[in-house]
């Protein structure tokens, strides 16, 4: 096991990739895109979080995949890994400026990693290879997370307990192909203004009970809450994942107020293992990361308080 202990700090762009864009990005100066050909990890300057930064690759497939790793500065061996997964046309690296996650890492001793998609070749964009409008894709992300937590426990000896997912749009739909796919080492997954393909929610067969939350808006256009051509509706998402639970059919539900119009908030208690499906709808929100000041609800912190209460068996007790 080799440990990182090297401090760095970030430097912020100010982006935030979701759903859409029809311009092909210039790659050629980002360093979560470049060319690599072997497994390393350098120090990435950072000025966000107390922790260290990693600009990292590894070749899985014949392909050279790039990542970012946060180390928080409460970090210790066996700590709890976190995904977070960019947008279509995003980046990792923007994803890392702007969902917050190394000062929540810092805070509660977890390690975050952001991956970086490939360029979809049908549209010149990047991408997660999760059905729907990226069907043309040949790449194993699946197989690339794998490879990632494998990586990830020769550096780090993580908890393998407690790996989660959560993304952005195109990032919350990967999240969920994680959850089915590779549900024996995914304990729980939310996503923010994803949803499921039609190709992943027909075969999702899940090994085990998994918490699974959803951040949606109803001014979402982009992947609307009703469905569209490529994703399911969110009500089916939430139905598919209370029973392969078997939680209870019908929802608490609690109002979530604010100067942003609010939502709701519906919890499906009684679930397999104690596991829990949860929905956060903001009635004024669009496709976007919420934060307090936008849409009333910190998505980052209600993310990390919702996924750290279980790991691969359930309610951690």
């Amino acid at each position: 096991m080799r440990i990182i202990k090297t401090l760095a700090i970030l430097l912020v762009i100010s982006a935030c990739g979701g759903g859409g864009g029809s311009n092909a990005p210039d790659i050629s100066d980002d360093p979560d895109l470049g060319n690599s050909s072997d497994e390393s990890c350098s120090a990435y300057s950072s000025n966000i979080g107390n922790g260290s930064t990693f600009n990292c690759s590894i070749v899985h497939d014949n392909i050279d995949r790039q990542f970012f790793v946060y180390i928080g500065s409460g970090y210790d061996i066996n700590s709890p890994v976190l995904f977070v997964l960019h947008g279509y046309t995003s980046r990792g690296l923007w994803i890392m400026n702007y969902s917050g996650f190394q000062s929540i890492a810092d805070d509660n001793g977890f390690i975050v990693v952001y991956p970086q998609g490939t360029l979809l070749p049908a549209t010149g964009q990047t991408h997660w290879n999760v059905g729907g409008w990226t069907t043309s894709s040949s790449t194993d992300d699946v197989g690339f997370i794998d490879s990632l937590i494998e990586f990830l426990d020769d550096e780090y000896s993580i908890n393998q307990k407690q790996i989660y997912s959560t993304g952005m749009s195109n990032g919350g739909y990967m999240s969920y192909k994680l959850a089915c796919d590779l549900s024996s080492k995914i304990a729980a997954v939310a996503s923010v203004t994803g949803s499921m393909t039609f190709e992943t929610f027909s075969s999702c067969y899940p090994s085990n009970p998994t918490s699974v939350a959803q951040i949606h808006g109803m001014e979402d256009s982009v992947v609307s809450y009703y469905g569209n051509a490529w994703s399911k509706p969110i009500e089916e998402v939430m139905d598919y994942w209370v029973n392969h639970n078997n939680c209870s059919s019908e929802p608490d539900t609690f109002q979530i107020s604010g100067s942003n119009g609010g939502g709701i908030h519906d919890v499906y208690f009684n679930c397999n293992n104690q596991t829990n499906v949860e929905l956060y709808l903001m009635t004024n929100m669009g496709h976007e990361w919420p934060n307090i000041n936008n849409h009333d609800l910190q998505a980052s912190t209600i993310i990390w308080n919702f996924l750290s209460k279980y790991d691969i068996d359930g309610l951690i007790e």
